[in-house]
């Protein structure tokens, strides 16, 4: 188990478990100081003890071989892994050098000893400053705050507000230099993970240099050296990114500590001061509580936080009821009393000030609520995942992978931020989206990539959604790698339909650029850092949630490098809890509360029926499309029984073959509608009502359209309405048997619950 992650919250509540968090991490930079003074002290040896340069190299390879690596968080990535057995690797390289002694490399000094000792001076020094000036602030901090608290309440107003002003500017003070120190301690715990790694690796490639027998086992080392450098690249880039979110939390818990303290609506906790009376007089005593608010449950510890340590045993009873104390009834303010079930008596309790005590007295009595600061549920998506949306990603993908596949830094490299905001606002506008030329230089590269990231972002929950977050972060931190595959596989697959395509639709196409990296040089490992945090983004921005970005970006790498096995196979069965089993079922009418209705079929790329529209269509009126065929379409056939209202909804539909499961088959025109079809706008009403169209595509994407075959089945990719007694009426997802063509061009005939009927032939597909 590694190192717990010290949250910026903790650091106002400053609770036992917090220091006894915060120790085990000094326990480990001093451990790490000692290590490296040792490793210093043995470099040297090597450098200068050439008689002994046998000795002394083993002794270092033995440090080396002894020392183990504490990541922070409850598991490891294959880069952590890497590098924390980078010392072992190293130790053995040396054994085998001791055989074939030669002079010493020249160069070990700059490359070895002085980065390390830099390491030293600069970062761990620097940690135990930070310790000390925490140390007196907590001393400093606690004794204002007992001198405070001790004032008489008779005391003058002015003076009591003056006392009040000065508490909270020490207070204050004790708060800002804890997050410091609780930052800079993390800081250098992550740091220490290439600091003195990388120079080890440099001082191992120097003795591979002056080593003639050495150029041979540098072959054998180079593929893990290769590795490892990768590792720490990636651990140093993932550095970069956890450190800049973290000191951004850090820098937002500064400006507003209140709207970021943990406020939990079933539990309280922090310092109060009970009333003890002993004998003619009464002491008071500091202890810190926690409230359990479901068994009504008081645990008071008493506890110093001057000396670290617990001064007392745990106690605890079940409340009975809570009462605020007037201030003429005691001389001690922002006081309250408590009656225990189970112990007899009252206790009164002073908290730390009149906001701590309205806390206490609603979590204890229930009068009002906890706040809720989660600012992600306040939060909506100013976009959705539907139609627009799907068609919008599409053709913005086709504009990237027709003009900007090879372009460097592709989606790394960010676009202006209003330009951006410009074109999608443009792109689901169904009034401008006809405007906007994607092939045009008008919109630069960096803006269509920006847009697609955009979009994913203002979704109103991530695409792999807050329910299943926890569970890819899991799968990622698996033991090996087939198992994460598999795992990550089974997970993808509970997702919701909606959230299923759009992800398959992103990352084939990342797969498709991770496929040119040699020209844009956009790896599947750099493209899982940009994708990670969006598409795995958690519900509460934590320390712990910041330290899981890096399995957030292997969660995506596998999506990209196991594309067509995750999206196009189903998982094996058995491999989840019976409630999310259930989202692999097909979506049957029983889900439905209202019956389907064809605005729920694949549309336009951004029309949406209305039901006058609808009604216009019945009544043979002429109805204008938004998307034109680009050739002109065929002669139509005719339409079961010549049924006036056997005309599908004025929008074409998206087949989902072509452009969701097997690729990226878009119009060819970036242009987000065509307007090479104005012949079909005048079609007159005598064609509307003999006419219900073969495919609802343009001629090139028939072709992928499912060849029927006697008696298969097939499953509906979309919602559809009858609208003749002839036809079928379904959902999503609702399975057919005996699907076969029909006599009738551009239909199948199936059956569904017993009744055999007409099914649009590119609304299904065959399973």
């Amino acid at each position: 188990m590694g190192l717990p992650a010290l949250e910026f919250s903790d650091c106002y509540l400053d609770s036992p478990q917090f220091r006894d968090r915060l120790k085990s991490h000094e326990l480990e930079l001093d451990k790490t100081n000692k290590f490296i003074k040792e490793l210093i002290k043995d470099g040297k040896a090597l450098i200068q003890a050439l008689k002994n340069l046998s000795t002394a190299k083993r002794k270092f390879a033995e440090s080396l071989n002894e020392f183990k690596f504490q990541c922070i968080g409850d598991a490891e990535t294959d880069d952590e892994i890497c590098i924390a057995k980078s010392l072992q690797e190293f130790a053995g390289v040396l054994q085998n050098l001791e055989d074939e002694r030669t002079r010493m490399i020249e160069n070990a000094n700059d490359v070895l000893i002085m980065p390390l000792e830099r390491f030293r001076k600069e970062q761990i020094s620097a940690a135990k400053e930070a310790k000390k000036k925490y140390d007196k602030e907590t001393e400093k901090y606690c004794a204002a705050l007992e001198k405070h608290l001790s004032l008489s309440a008779k005391k003058k107003e002015a003076h009591l507000h003056e006392a009040d002003s000065q508490v909270d500017h020490v207070r204050q003070h004790f708060y800002e230099v804890s997050l410091e120190y609780v930052f800079k301690v993390q800081e250098v715990q992550e740091r220490k993970m290439f600091d003195f790694v990388e120079p080890l690796l440099a001082f191992l490639q120097g003795l591979f240099t002056y080593y003639h027998h050495g150029y041979e086992l540098a072959k054998d080392f180079n593929h893990f050296k290769t590795d490892l450098t990768i590792s720490i690249q990636n651990t140093r880039n993932r550095f970069e990114s956890t450190r800049s979110e973290v000191e951004c939390l850090m820098r937002k818990m500064k400006e507003n500590p209140h709207e970021h303290k943990s406020i939990s609506h079933d539990t309280m906790e922090g310092y109060l001061f009970v009333q003890e009376k002993r004998s003619f007089v009464s002491t008071w005593v500091k202890y810190y509580c926690t409230y359990h608010r479901e068994p009504k449950r008081v645990t008071m510890v008493l506890f110093d936080q001057k000396s670290g340590g617990k001064v007392g045993e745990e106690e605890s009873f079940t409340l009975k009821s809570c009462t605020r104390r007037k201030t003429d009834s005691i001389e001690k303010r922002f006081c309250f009393d408590v009656e225990g079930v189970d112990r007899s008596g009252v206790i009164t309790m002073q908290a730390l000030s009149e906001e701590d005590r309205r806390l206490w007295m609603e979590a204890m009595d229930g009068r009002e609520p906890v706040y809720n600061l989660n600012r992600d549920s306040q939060s909506e998506g100013m976009v959705q995942l539907d139609v627009v949306g799907f068609n919008v990603v599409k053709k913005l993908i086709y504009a990237v992978e027709t003009r900007g596949i090879d372009e460097q830094g592709l989606y790394r490299i960010v676009g202006v931020n209003s330009r951006v905001q410009n074109l999608l606002g443009l792109a689901m506008d169904p009034k401008t989206c006809a405007d906007v030329e994607l092939d045009s230089t008008e919109w630069e590269i960096k803006t269509i990539t920006s847009a697609i990231k955009f979009y994913l972002r203002m979704l109103p929950a991530p695409l792999m959604t807050y329910q299943y977050q926890r569970s890819f972060i899991k799968a990622a931190k698996r033991d090996n790698q087939e198992a994460r595959i598999t795992e990550i596989h089974r997970i993808v697959h509970w997702l919701p339909e909606k959230n299923r395509q759009m992800l398959d639709l992103l990352t084939k196409h990342l797969a498709n650029v991770a496929s040119h990296h040699q020209q844009n040089l956009m790896t599947v490992a750099n493209l899982g850092v940009v994708f990670g945090p969006t598409l795995l983004r958690p519900q509460e921005e934590t320390v712990a949630a910041i330290m899981d970005i890096k399995f957030q970006n292997i969660v995506v790498e596998i999506l990209i490098e196991n594309h067509e096995r995750i999206f196009k196979d189903m998982p094996v069965p058995g491999g989840g809890p019976a409630n999310l089993q259930l989202n692999l079922q097909p979506r049957r009418r029983s889900t439905e509360s209202k019956a389907p209705s064809c605005s729920e079929r694949p549309l336009t790329l951004f029309h949406t029926p209305t039901h006058s529209q609808k009604v216009e269509e019945r009544n043979s009126v002429v109805v204008n499309s938004t998307l034109e065929l680009q050739q002109p379409q065929p002669a139509q056939a005719k339409a079961p029984h010549n049924n006036p209202s056997a005309t599908p909804s004025s929008s074409a539909a998206v087949n989902h073959n072509s452009s969701g499961s097997h690729g990226h088959s878009l119009t060819p025109r970036n242009s987000l509608t065509s307007t090479d079809g104005d012949q079909d706008r005048g079609l007159t009403a005598r064609q509307n009502s003999q006419s219900r169209p073969n495919s609802l595509l343009n001629p090139k994407s028939r072709t992928s359209i499912p060849t029927s075959i006697p008696g298969r089945q097939a499953r509906a990719l979309y919602a559809c309405k009858a609208e003749h007694h002839s036809e079928l009426s379904f959902i999503a997802g609702t399975t057919f048997e005996n699907v076969h063509s029909s006599r009738e061009p551009g239909w199948l005939e199936g059956t569904l619950d017993g009744r055999t009927g007409l099914i649009p032939e590119n609304y299904v597909e065959f399973v």
